[in-house]
């Protein structure tokens, strides 16, 4: 009887030991840092996001436009790519502050249980030196009339030159404000998608990544060119969401058709054909290219009526 109680208590243990672990495997993990923690006034940091989507968890990303005591100096693009267990999303956002102190990035939220630490940045002046002697202002010489003829020309016209050079520095010293540095333009959302699909044909991935990144490049382009949350969205969801674009009822089933026949091969194991990949790459480029129509079309609208 002991002998079959301490089996029975082992082999649960060891399965409650890997249930563990597997568990801990399939979440969502987030990570933020930044490449110093220091810096002067208006001088640039960057800002690494990074969110780790197993297989098994809807894909979705930080959404945050402001931080306390910090100025965001662009909102580039989400980078996504594929690994062998699941899809990693990534943004480096360069941000300033014009306020000194001790100043903390704040816990970012992506979920429940699911933050990044805090960051702490010291904002700061440039470090005063003081042992650089001080030099004190001198009283006025006087000089009598002889001793003004005795001078030469060229001293005059020198003392002009240094007063109006001091007068031009005092000048731009005013209007000079902090250096911020020139921060590259976001990559345009309908090249880089099509670009990606390029890639992606070339690349030729095994049927779960290819429709992984499949449909992760058309989320991304949907959330860079219209604003629609769709990284975090079910199919279902962001269906929903982009029946507000007025898409051809056609074009709108064959993409329904493409986004889910992506999860069968994901989460149920559904073998596509030859003929699939094609229909579903086409689609899902089909789909984008009407979008960026749409979308250009009602900005044009909008500045007629301008």
């Amino acid at each position: 009887m002991r002998n079959n109680f301490f089996y029975n208590t082992t082999v649960t243990g060891v399965a409650l030991f890997f249930s563990a672990i597997a568990t801990a495997q399939s979440k969502t993990t987030v990570k933020a840092t930044i490449d110093r923690s220091q810096i002067l006034i208006g001088e640039p940091i960057k800002l690494r996001l990074e969110v780790d989507v197993p297989e098994n968890e809807a894909i979705r990303f930080f959404q945050i436009d402001s931080l306390p005591h910090f100025e965001f100096l662009a909102t580039p693009k989400i980078d996504t790519s594929n690994t062998g267990s699941g899809t990693v999303l990534s943004q480096t956002i360069p941000i300033t502050s014009f306020d000194s102190g001790h100043w903390i990035i704040p816990s970012l939220v992506l979920g429940e249980n699911i933050a990044t630490d805090s960051i702490p940045v010291d904002v700061g002046y440039s470090a005063f030196n003081p042992d650089q002697p001080y030099h004190d202002i001198k009283e006025i010489i006087e000089v009598t009339p002889e001793e003004k003829k005795e001078k030469p020309r060229w001293w005059y016209l020198l003392a002009g030159a240094v007063a109006l050079l001091i007068i031009l520095i005092l000048v731009f010293r005013k209007k000079k404000k902090p250096v911020v540095s020139v921060v590259e333009q976001p990559v345009d959302p309908y090249k880089e998608a099509m670009t990606q699909l390029e890639k992606l044909k070339i690349d030729k991935p095994d049927a779960k990544q290819y429709y992984s990144r499949l449909v992760d490049i058309f989320r991304i382009y949907v959330l860079n060119r219209t604003g629609i949350h769709s990284l975090q969205d079910t199919t279902d969801d962001l269906v929903k969401q982009l029946s507000g674009l007025n898409i051809h009822k056609e074009q709108f089933e064959q993409l329904l058709q493409s986004l889910r026949q992506s999860d069968f091969v994901k989460f149920a194991k559904y073998i596509p054909s030859v003929d699939d990949d094609k229909n579903a790459y086409s689609t899902i480029k089909q789909s984008i290219q009407l979008i960026e129509q749409i979308v250009m079309n009602s900005i044009r609208q909008k500045d007629d009526k301008n």
